[in-house]
This record gives structure tokens, sequence and C-alpha cells, in this order.
């Protein structure tokens, strides 16, 4: 994922709220079945942490690699992941091709 693509999926993110939340239990089972269905209904989902605060960008990362997803951003206490569809006619996020390669 290039820059232009993140620049467009931080912005498209900017006003949503956390869907997943990471808490006491860290990124255990539960929080990777709800990210997967997060993303398969959303594709951009923001993580919002709530314990294991110095651990944000690791666990982010985990998770996005638990799920097939890719971590767009973090900033403080909150991760922004990104996991496209496969079919192109379910897709909810287009990025536009002169963004350039995903």
């Amino acid at each position: 994922m290039n820059s232009a693509i993140r620049n467009f999926l931080r912005k498209r993110a900017h006003d949503m709220k956390p869907v997943v939340m990471v808490g006491k239990q860290g990124g255990d089972e539960r929080v990777e079945k709800a990210l997967d269905e997060a993303l398969t209904s959303h594709e951009l989902v923001k993580v919002r942490f709530q314990d294991f605060l110095d651990e944000v960008r690791p666990i982010a990362e985990t998770l996005a690699a638990s799920v097939g997803a890719e971590v767009v951003s973090v900033v403080g206490h909150v991760a922004i992941l990104f996991r496209q569809n496969e079919n192109p006619e379910e897709h909810v996020i287009h990025v536009p091709r002169t963004l350039g390669k995903r």
C-alpha cells in the first residue's frame, strides 16, 4: 500500500467511530473474530485500545496479519485497518485507480 492510498483511507476513516475494542484480554480470538466480521462488512475499521497502550502498533500489526488486513495508521490508542473484499461487486471502499497500486 503506497502513501497516497494510506492518505485516502485515513481521510475516509476520520469521522468513523471505533468498531472493535481491545481490552484487558489483548488481541485474543474473540477480538480477531470481531475484527474479521467488521472488515468483511466495512472493509475499513477503527480499533480502539483500552489497555496495552504502550503496545498498540505491535498488537495492531499482529491482529492485521491474523485476519489478512493491513494497518493503515496508528494514532494514540486507535489503529485503522483495511482489508478489501475479494469480490469487486462487494467493495464498500472504492480506492481510485489513479492512486496507484495497492
